[in-house]
């Protein structure tokens, strides 16, 4: 009866999103509640007979540990990635850079070409950068842009999102899609080339056709991204500077990605190169250089420099906590052995591999929450099907860089409460939980099916 485990699953997020929507009970709490909710759920399933025991066990014990290790684990990853962003962010916002990049974009694009040249800065920030680092420096950004085009930002947040994401999830040197070209032995060039096929037409249906469709989204100017005061020309950087600093992190990981195909790994040189690349190095630099040329360069105080990061601190606090929370759910869901389950259910399967691909991926996706997790736990599945392990050379009919990506879009799709990058979205523009739901659902699922289905397309032509 291990399809009780996704019953059990579907409670505790159904009753996550009742506390929040229906109560108005506070994110955080209402997903530790929900995540006590589905372990006492597992323990109850196990002493009934209708589970397995898991190794170890389950009892409260283990269950409080689960939810530790999930809240801990999540944090040490993102926390200082999420609160130095967030500095960055509010001092591009505080100093007048953001302002100074949208009123060049707009003097040089034009207002009717303004979205265009949005959805160029968010591919190239989402190719070169770590997720949370790319969305979090293009907020500010897309709220100062739209301030000036005198538009809602939801619509030019929409295209943007859609771009990062996009580019964040098919293209080397993103650790999914590089791990994806290893697992099917595909040729990278083949990726990139179609995957540009693949990214153009799902950026434009997820940027210019579904904000059509989801009726008014004229939202509140999130107070996260509020400048306090109007800052005169004559104190901005200059837009060379403005995107330099928060460009950063992307050359230096960029740089260190370049210089490992030279060094020798175990080298000192090698140690210390991917010491400086990792991504809360990078954004580390990439902090004290806005503390710089964002304050003391333009004759601000330091005092005036804490004054900013206390205030990105004080406002980013909650997010910070609540992705804690959501790693914490992912944790318990994960321990449930729901993901090997469905890839269990679904691997006997003779459907087309692109479908099925994408199809295990987005129910591993909607399970854990885990981008990367669930393509390579799809890749694993899907590669022992159509792979000779002899060989190692793939079925005949089947293109490995199409199976790439459609394995990619399916980790691209839509999320919910267990993700912590719709809890980034959330917190970061200021909106509830339906709200999210109705703006980062649809456009991650709308980038996942128009990417799947380009693939099809393309796969009508190739690897047959």
């Amino acid at each position: 009866m291990e399809w009780v485990h996704i019953l059990f699953v579907v409670l505790g997020i159904a009753l996550m999103l009742f506390l929040n929507i229906k109560f108005n009970v506070n994110a955080m709490l209402a997903l530790l509640l929900a995540t006590l909710f589905i372990g006492f759920l597992e323990m109850g399933g196990i002493a009934l007979g209708w589970l397995p025991p898991p190794e170890g066990g389950l009892n409260p014990a283990v269950i409080l540990e689960t939810i530790q290790t999930g809240f801990g684990s999540t944090l040490g990853s993102l926390a200082i990635i999420v609160v130095f962003g967030a500095v960055i962010g509010k001092l591009m916002v505080d100093s007048g850079a953001a302002n100074q990049i949208a009123e060049t974009l707009i003097a040089r694009f034009g207002i009717r070409f303004v979205k265009i040249a949005m959805v160029i800065a968010g591919s190239v920030f989402g190719l070169a950068m770590f997720y949370e680092v790319a969305f979090i420096i293009m907020a500010p950004l897309i709220v100062a842009v739209a301030h000036e085009a005198k538009m809602p930002f939801m619509k030019i947040a929409i295209p943007a999102v859609a771009a990062t994401t996009t580019a964040h999830s098919l293209f080397v040197p993103q650790p999914g899609p590089v791990a994806l070209v290893e697992a099917y032995n595909a040729d990278t060039g083949m990726v990139y080339i179609y995957g540009i096929l693949v990214a153009i037409p799902t950026i434009a249906v997820t940027g210019w056709v579904l904000p059509r469709l989801l009726g008014n989204l004229d939202y509140p100017v999130p107070k996260l991204l509020q400048a306090e005061n109007d800052v005169p020309v004559s104190m901005r950087p200059s837009f060379g500077v403005s995107m330099l600093v928060p460009l950063i992190p992307a050359i230096i990981m960029i740089g260190a990605t370049i210089a490992n195909a030279f060094l020798v790994e175990g080298t000192t040189v090698h140690m210390w190169v991917n010491f400086v690349g990792s991504p809360i190095v990078a954004i580390s630099l990439a902090m004290i250089a806005a503390f710089y040329f964002f304050g003391t360069a333009r004759r601000r105080s330091f005092e005036w420099v804490m004054d900013s990061f206390g205030g990105a601190v004080k406002a980013i606090a909650m997010v910070v906590l609540i992705i804690g929370a959501g790693g914490a759910l992912k944790q318990m869901i994960i321990a449930t052995g729901i993901g090997d389950y469905i890839g269990t259910l679904m691997s006997g399967s003779s459907a087309n591999p692109y479908i099925m691909a994408w199809l295990i991926t987005v129910l591993i996706r909607l399970a854990t929450g885990q981008g990367v997790v669930s393509a390579m736990t799809a890749a694993g599945i899907i590669g022992s099907a159509v792979i000779d392990p002899a060989t190692g050379q793939m079925a005949a009919g089947v293109d490995p860089a199409l199976l790439v990506l459609a394995t990619a879009a399916g980790s691209n799709t839509l999320t919910h409460v267990n993700d912590a990058s719709f809890w980034l979205f959330k917190g970061y523009f200021d909106l509830s939980v339906k709200d999210t739901l109705k703006t980062w659902g649809l456009l991650e699922l709308s980038n996942s099916l128009v990417g799947l289905g380009v693939v099809l397309l393309l796969s009508l032509f190739v690897g047959g």
